[in-house]
């Protein structure tokens, strides 16, 4: 009987890494991850800051007329 030795694992595979997944250079990928998310959402953001507009102006300090382009144009109360 016995309770160790050999056990069957199916020959799947997987995208994920199959059974036991241990990449070899799993921190190289993290982190070129991570530095592609961060540049992509920083691009996002910048271009998002650009085209931002207020027609009306706000009753109150909105936080993004600090970074927003055109802030001091579309709420005469920043000038």
């Amino acid at each position: 009987m016995g309770g160790g030795g050999w056990y069957y694992v199916p020959k799947v595979w997987s995208p994920a890494g199959g059974w036991w997944p241990t990449p070899v250079a799993w921190k190289r990928n993290t982190t070129i991850c991570a530095f592609t998310v961060c540049f992509i959402s920083s691009m996002i953001f910048k271009i998002s800051a650009e085209k931002e507009r207020r027609p009306i102006a706000p009753y109150k300090h909105i936080p993004s007329q600090r970074w927003c382009k055109h802030a001091k144009e579309d709420d005469p109360s920043l000038s």
